[in-house]
């Protein structure tokens, strides 16, 4: 007897495995015509980089006054910044201490760099140099211009000149005050002098100014002559506007004739 029933499920289940992997090759087209795109990482996105920092200095000295040959200490602290100098000194740390001596009041100024750009800082140390003082010499002593005694002992070497009326010729008494008063100021070179022409009250303004200068200029000749630098001599006329005595007397108007002598402060 044949079996008519083997053959029968075989073909049944051939069939079904076939459908099958028609349907897989059917999806995978399908699903093959689309790009598969990875979701973003938000992380991954690049940002800028924050500005690099300005570099910033405190700078100080201590103390900020000093005396002449003392030491001062000069601090500076410095952020963000790869180099630092100072005038005077040159590159220091970007952090540090300097001891140093001006010989002068002087502004420290320090400088630092970074990539963030550069910065500066100042600090200003004050040096008080002391005045030597000034050793009178005897000269000097004998000569002091402020100092009344010496007005006192420049007269009684320098004395004035009279003159005649209307004249400004020295007359021997003068000649003889002025070789006196040349020695004098010979043996003192830094008594410096002014010489006044004066006239009585007789004649024009204009007149007298003239007869005063020509009396001055007759002391200051005198003077010159017997060795006094002329660079030490000024001279300058009254005429009669300042007048020593105001009698209407010839004894008065002798006196108003004169060259007067005087320091030039």
């Amino acid at each position: 007897m044949t079996d008519t029933h083997s053959s029968q499920p075989q073909s049944f289940s051939t069939m079904p495995a076939r459908a099958a992997l028609l349907l897989a090759f059917s999806l995978a087209a399908v699903t093959g015509c689309h790009k598969n795109v990875a979701p973003m990482n938000p992380a991954s996105v690049a940002t800028p980089p924050p500005p690099t920092p300005a570099p910033t200095a405190t700078f100080t000295a201590d103390p900020l006054a000093i005396d002449l040959g003392q030491s001062v200490v000069l601090n500076w602290r410095t952020t963000n910044a790869s180099s630092v100098a100072i005038d005077g000194i040159g590159a220091v740390n970007v952090n540090g201490t300097q001891t140093v001596s001006p010989s002068a009041s002087t502004n420290f100024h320090l400088v630092a760099k970074g990539d963030g750009g550069a910065t500066e800082a100042n600090v200003r140390v004050t040096v008080n140099v002391p005045v030597a003082p000034v050793v009178p010499t005897e000269t000097a002593a004998a000569t002091a211009t402020n100092d009344a005694s010496s007005d006192e002992v420049f007269h009684q070497n320098v004395a004035d000149i009279f003159f005649d009326y209307d004249s400004y010729a020295l007359r021997p008494e003068g000649q003889a005050s002025a070789t006196k008063a040349a020695s004098y100021l010979v043996a003192h070179p830094d008594i410096r002098i002014v010489i006044g022409g004066y006239c009585d009250d007789r004649g024009s303004a204009e007149y007298n100014l003239a007869l005063g200068e020509n009396r001055a200029n007759s002391a200051k000749t005198a003077l010159v002559t017997a060795g006094v630098a002329p660079n030490r001599i000024r001279v300058v006329s009254y005429g009669k506007e300042k007048q020593f005595c105001t009698d209407e007397t010839e004894a008065c108007w002798q006196q108003n004739r004169r060259a007067q002598f005087s320091l030039d402060r």
